[in-house]
């Protein structure tokens, strides 16, 4: 079903322009559209030199903003592709007056355009689109080719979150993060009933909780 855009969607990015930056799509061609350099200012956003962490499909921003609030010393960057989803995450943001957490509208394969190599200390993927048929194997968020891209984001010793109610999309993710040289540090395969201190639920995961779905969760060192 086609989403409905939300009713003055280009004003209400540009009301968000200091905490957000819209990708260039101006060249379709992703692979040479990456090799450009826009990095992100950190210190220029941020006003400080703290670690930096990145969600990757932040989706209405529950998990950013509550997990950016009960860690004030630590900045996030928040990637979305599709901005009529993105624009709820960005005001909240500005409602909560949250100044630890900045906006990516861009696609996952373009990433290195916009994150400098060895700059994030943690990467979360929370409930990634599984993408369950053969053909699209490619595009799963674990698939090698995107793990290769984390590889250069992170800091030595960064880890990779994941957490999924795809029960064959985990167990894709756990041999993809082996056979690309990843350290598993930790696997869970019922977080509901073994929660994680400062883990905060995705809009999601409470959803999947309430039907009953178990929980994965993954942490993949580099």
């Amino acid at each position: 079903m086609r989403m409905h855009k939300k009713g003055h969607l280009e004003e209400r990015l540009d009301a968000c322009s200091d905490i957000l930056t819209v990708a260039d799509l101006a060249d379709k061609n992703m692979k040479r559209s990456a090799l450009v350099n826009e990095h992100l200012d950190y210190k220029g956003i941020f006003k400080n030199g703290n670690p930096v962490r990145l969600e990757i499909g932040c989706g209405k921003g529950k998990f950013v903003c509550e997990t950016a609030a009960l860690n004030p010393d630590i900045n996030f960057i928040a990637v979305e592709k599709i901005s009529n989803v993105l624009i709820d995450a960005c005001e909240r943001v500005k409602r909560e007056n949250l100044k630890n957490v900045y906006f990516l509208n861009c696609a996952a394969e373009v990433l290195t355009r916009y994150i400098k190599d060895s700059s994030i200390e943690v990467i979360y993927l929370n409930f990634s689109n599984p993408l369950p048929k053969e053909g699209y194997k490619k595009q799963r968020l674990t698939h090698a080719r995107f793990l290769e891209i984390y590889r250069r984001l992170l800091t030595a010793g960064g880890k990779v979150i994941q957490k999924t109610d795809d029960k064959d999309f985990f167990e894709f993710s756990l041999q993809s993060f082996k056979d690309c040289g990843y350290k598993i540090s930790s696997v869970c395969e019922d977080l509901k009933n073994n929660p994680v201190e400062g883990d905060v639920e995705t809009e999601h995961e409470r959803m999947f909780k309430e039907q009953g779905k178990a929980i994965y969760r993954i942490v993949a060192e580099v």
